[in-house]
């Protein structure tokens, strides 16, 4: 049984709105090809009126005390948590992950909330001693103004939530763009977030084109910071186009990551964290396991098992709890894999899959089968980010090869090493070129109060998640407090005063 499909406007200024003759665009279901939702396709005049909505109510904002904003952000983690199923499916309907991948979707979005919420009793800044007598030396956190948040589809209510809880918690206002084909998964956060109080104008929400409204809020001179998580490609041209007014602008880009599994790894458990990590959410993570470096002591047991559990691995309905993974999410998500694997056909042997999966359920929505070549290191599959079912395994003979080929890429955010020795563990640990790195797991599964990012193609060296999410969205001001009642001058004065 089909649900329902209903129409959302946009969010600007505490009201839902659909301006006169707007144009209006479908998200649909990539299992079955069934419409989700229907959405304003919004213009740059739209994207003016949010963010004059946004300047108008930073002031009153900026001036909550910050444990008052982190009480209206439990509301609103109470909000998700009481509709967690009902979100989760909706995540499931739009975005196409299993329904268990749903609810840790949503269930993230409830911890990075909650956490966030207790960030308005910290905000913490610095005292350090002056080098003059009655001198205080501190630092403070100030908002920055209103921030732009744009997100991805893959986690189309916890990326949201990383980027609005943070920014909201510090005193900004917020224009929310997300990516379009999970735009009702959007709504519903911002619903949540209306629901729990948030005064009109201190989150808006514009839905449409990166070409149409991207562009317009990147650009917009009264937003000073640009958060973004999305491809490398639009990144630098975010990058660019917000360097143009001297933005701050944030990216959380792609991700080739690795795992290596040396000779003594435990062979049950690397099979369990590659499942998870190469074919959780379809491979459709930036964080996703697409390499597996295999010391050449296990390679052929390593890959045996491993094909033999894509065996009976279930493919299908992503609603249903016994699938172990869903479809991709979009047409052009299948397009642009399936022409990786045409490539990979090329370059490399196919192990297992590597086809679309057709009859049944398979002809309605976007469903590509498992997929496993073994390659060398060099190889466009072996470096260029597939966002896929598709894992890439390689062959080293050693510790010190592994880490080599591991390195050898564009990206670096999660990381990944099995094995029983902690000497080669720390080593890893220190070696490994990426933001995350994880011992005798796989590289998806990060908890919300650590940090999050990666270093090269990966971004551009901020952190979201953890405390450090909120160096994103806040200023620093240092404040020099002289209480000697005479004319002190730092460095000049250091002799006299003492």
């Amino acid at each position: 049984m089909s649900e329902a499909s209903p129409e959302y406007g946009l969010f600007i200024g505490g009201r839902w709105e659909t301006p006169d003759g707007a144009r209006r665009f479908t998200t649909v279901n990539p299992a079955t090809g069934e419409p989700v939702g229907s959405f304003v396709a919004g213009t740059a005049a739209d994207v003016e009126r949010a963010v004059r909505a946004a300047a108008e109510a930073f002031r009153d904002w900026r001036a909550t005390p910050a444990p008052k904003r982190g009480e209206l952000l439990l509301r609103a983690a109470e909000i998700f948590r009481r509709r967690k199923e009902e979100l989760a499916r909706i995540v499931t309907r739009e975005m196409g992950k299993v329904i268990s991948e749903g609810r840790g979707d949503v269930q993230e979005s409830i911890d990075f909330v909650e956490y966030m919420a207790g960030e308005g009793r910290r905000l913490a800044g610095e005292t350090v001693p002056s080098e003059l007598r009655s001198k205080f030396c501190l630092t403070v956190r100030q908002p920055k103004g209103v921030v732009a948040c744009i997100t991805p589809w893959n986690f189309p209510t916890a990326i949201p939530n990383w980027k609005i809880a943070a920014a909201l918690i510090c005193g900004n206002t917020v224009v929310f763009k997300p990516a379009s084909n999970t735009a009702r998964c959007a709504a519903e956060v911002v619903r949540a977030y209306e629901e729990a109080g948030l005064p009109p104008g201190v989150l808006n929400f514009v839905t449409g084109s990166g070409a149409e409204v991207g562009h317009a809020l990147v650009a917009h001179p009264t937003v000073r910071t640009v958060s973004f998580t999305g491809g490398v490609d639009t990144g630098r041209d975010v990058y660019v186009r917000g360097a143009e007014g001297l933005k701050m602008v944030h990216l959380e880009l792609g991700g080739k990551n690795p795992v290596i599994a040396l000779e003594d790894a435990d062979l049950d458990l690397l099979i369990d964290g590659v499942l998870f990590g190469a074919f959780g959410t379809s491979g459709q993570r930036c964080t996703a396991t697409s390499r597996l470096i295999l010391h050449e002591a296990i390679y052929d047991e390593a890959l045996e098992r491993l094909t033999d559990r894509l065996d009976r691995f279930p493919v299908g309905d992503p609603l249903d709890p016994a699938t172990g993974m869903g479809p991709v999410a979009s047409a052009d998500q299948e397009r642009k894999i399936l022409a990786y694997i045409e490539v990979g056909r090329r370059e490399a042997r196919l192990r297992y899959g590597g086809q679309k999966l057709t009859g049944g359920i398979y002809d309605r929505g976007h469903f590509i089968a498992p997929t496993i070549f073994e390659t060398r290191h060099g190889t466009r599959i072996s470096k260029e980010e597939i966002f896929g079912p598709v894992l890439s395994v390689l062959k080293a003979a050693s510790f010190e090869e592994a880490v080599r080929i591991a390195n050898d890429v564009d990206y670096g955010l999660s990381s990944s090493i099995y094995t029983r020795d902690i000497d080669r563990a720390f080593r890893a640990i220190d070696a490994l070129e990426a933001g995350i790195t994880y011992v005798n797991a796989p590289t998806i599964g990060a908890e919300v109060q650590l940090p999050f990012g990666g270093i090269k193609n990966t971004g551009n060296g901020g952190r979201e998640a953890g405390s450090a999410a909120i160096e994103e969205f806040s200023e620093i001001k240092t404040v020099f407090i002289d209480f000697s009642h005479r004319l002190q001058k730092a460095q000049i004065d250091a002799e006299s005063a003492a």
